[in-house]
């Protein structure tokens, strides 16, 4: 039987344990005064994986508290002292007519996202302590509970233990090794762990086959800081600008020329080219259901131009793929070794997994390679140690592809180590 694995216990989790730990002992402290519920849940709600999203919460919280305990605390004053319509109906009425103005407030002070604290808050005074021997008091200690889960979420979650960080170091990984291999994309964990490692200052970039259309997906919600390596080595993809930063072009006339011998065997290509800063994938007539299958699928895709004809001439072809049966592409590719394409190309025969008795060709420049990009982008980014992370022999720490959270934690280890080894070369 298939083992089930479980999530492990992440930092979050601990950290909002202890964080409910404080507000017990804080109450304490205070002598068991005020309601310690109140801190506990301001704290875990604090306690967010980014530091930005911690304060942005905290923000939210103070807000919806302060204009909840004052408009809670007039309608105290009006029902008890004024109008004297406490636990009636028109009491109850006054209750409801209130509820305007609190979340009116938030839209004056252009803080809705606190709209909800600030209906709890006055809710909860207004509503459930009216009749407290001294509803004062526990308006003040509202608040006051509030604001020490607030200060106690921040204290925890701004906890770290002192390591030193390599920031002098490009970190790229294998966008496909880790990825989950049921739905293919980063798992929750790893766009967490990979995220505060860029906050802090990680060099961070990915390694992969895929078109720059294909992995904006799986990196969404990565807040990327550097380009990533697309197409097998071919490109440099800016995600955040959407711009190529640099890519191994094949050459108007080899392009003509490996597409005629394409053609002569009665088999279809498609062409990805650079069109002003624009990928745009040129073909013709459709021959076989799989690549006819894979149009189809793929031409939905925003980010996919696909064009039927022949690219111009101020075009610069990136890569050229085929697809077709195994028979049929095995033969091709040995005619291209013939033609002495195997040493002016880098072309890559494999079968496909997709679609069974069929193989794909891929034929890139000479120079298109993932190592060349690394060393092209840690010239530009001035930095003279690497560490390469994948499945792969080529890279400098190799993991089991069947675990992709592991990536992230050699990634973490290594950025921040507890020891002062290094990996980086």
């Amino acid at each position: 039987m298939k083992k089930t694995k479980f999530p492990h216990i992440g930092q979050r989790i601990i950290k909002s344990a202890i964080g409910v730990l404080f507000c017990y002992l804080i109450y304490f402290m205070r002598g068991m005064t005020g309601i310690p519920f109140y801190s506990m849940i301001a704290a875990v709600w604090c306690i967010q994986p980014y530091t930005g999203k911690t304060i942005t919460m905290a923000g939210q919280r103070v807000t919806g508290t302060l204009i909840g305990a004052a408009f809670g605390l007039a309608a105290i004053l009006l029902e008890i002292y004024v109008f004297h319509i406490y636990n009636k109906l028109p009491g109850y009425i006054l209750n409801v007519l209130f509820i305007i103005p609190v979340l009116y407030s938030t839209v004056l002070l252009k803080k809705q996202s606190s709209s909800f604290f600030s209906c709890v808050v006055f809710l909860s005074i207004a509503v459930n302590h009216l009749t407290d021997p001294n509803p004062y008091i526990f308006v003040f200690n509202r608040v006051t509970d509030t604001l020490t889960g607030i200060i106690v979420g921040i204290a925890v979650n701004s906890v770290k233990l002192p390591r030193k960080r390599v920031n002098d170091c490009l970190f790229a990984v294998s966008l496909d090794d880790m990825l989950t291999p049921v739905k293919g994309e980063l798992s929750s964990y790893s766009k967490v762990e990979i995220n505060k490692m860029i906050e802090r200052g990680m060099k961070f970039t990915v390694a992969t086959t895929r078109t720059p259309a294909s992995v904006i997906k799986p990196l969404e919600g990565i807040n990327l800081n550097m380009p990533v390596i697309v197409m097998g080595g071919a490109a440099l993809y800016d995600i955040n600008e959407n711009t190529f930063l640099n890519a191994y072009v094949i050459s108007n006339e080899s392009c003509s020329e490996i597409v005629g011998t394409v053609r002569d065997e009665g088999m279809n290509c498609f062409i990805s080219a650079l069109c002003d800063d624009i990928m745009i994938i040129y073909y013709r007539e459709l021959i076989n259901p799989a690549e006819k299958e894979i149009f189809r699928t793929l031409k939905r895709s925003p980010y996919r131009n696909y064009i039927k004809r022949e690219p111009y001439e101020s075009d610069k072809p990136i890569y050229i793929m085929l697809i077709d049966e195994t028979k049929r592409v095995c033969s091709l590719y040995n005619k291209m070794l013939e033609k002495g394409f195997g040493k002016r190309f880098r072309i890559l025969c494999f079968p496909s997994d997709e679609y069974s008795g069929f193989s794909y060709i891929k034929i890139y420049n000479k120079n298109s390679c993932p190592e060349n990009m690394i060393r092209y982008l840690m010239d530009a980014s001035s930095l003279d140690k690497k560490l390469l992370i994948g499945g792969g022999k080529s890279y400098d720490i190799q993991t089991d592809n069947s675990a992709p959270d592991s990536i992230i934690k050699h990634l973490r280890r290594n950025y921040e180590p507890i020891y002062t080894k290094r990996y980086c070369k």
